[in-house]
């Protein structure tokens, strides 16, 4: 793994296309495709109160408004227009993982939904029933 620098970034179809600072030959350049890129969060552009990374969700609890737990976020996906909470239960000590993965959630993450993202709690309120 080693540091580089961005000289220019655009999406090209369904990749992302980089021009990294110092790489002018194109056979270097050849093999780096396909490399995983990692950026680190403090790099991430600062946003406001009300949005937030996938990475800050992922981890934290779901209850509902009635003050049920739903489980954890594990995941998220998107569908296109909107990201989406998978919210996978706890597990009881001898369910099997398709069990499991059965009562798996998923719950777009938008404002009908989505009551309120509290990080310092670690818990996201969301108007989602158990039968749903």
């Amino acid at each position: 793994m080693r540091d580089v620098d961005v000289q220019q970034v655009k999406l090209h179809g369904g990749d992302v296309v980089a021009r990294l600072v110092g790489v002018t030959d194109r056979n270097v350049a050849e093999s780096l495709k396909g490399a995983a890129v990692f950026i680190p969060q403090s790099r991430f552009p600062v946003l406001s109160d009300d949005e937030f990374y996938w990475a800050d969700l992922i981890g934290l609890e779901v209850e509902n408004l009635q003050g049920e737990h739903l489980g954890t976020v594990t995941d998220m996906m998107s569908n296109g227009p909107q990201s989406i909470l998978r919210v996978t239960p706890a597990a009881a000590p001898d369910a099997k993982p398709e069990e499991v993965e059965a009562q798996e959630r998923l719950i777009p993450f938008v404002d009908a939904y989505i009551n309120k993202v509290d990080k310092a709690a670690k818990k996201i309120i969301v108007d989602w029933g158990l039968d749903y």
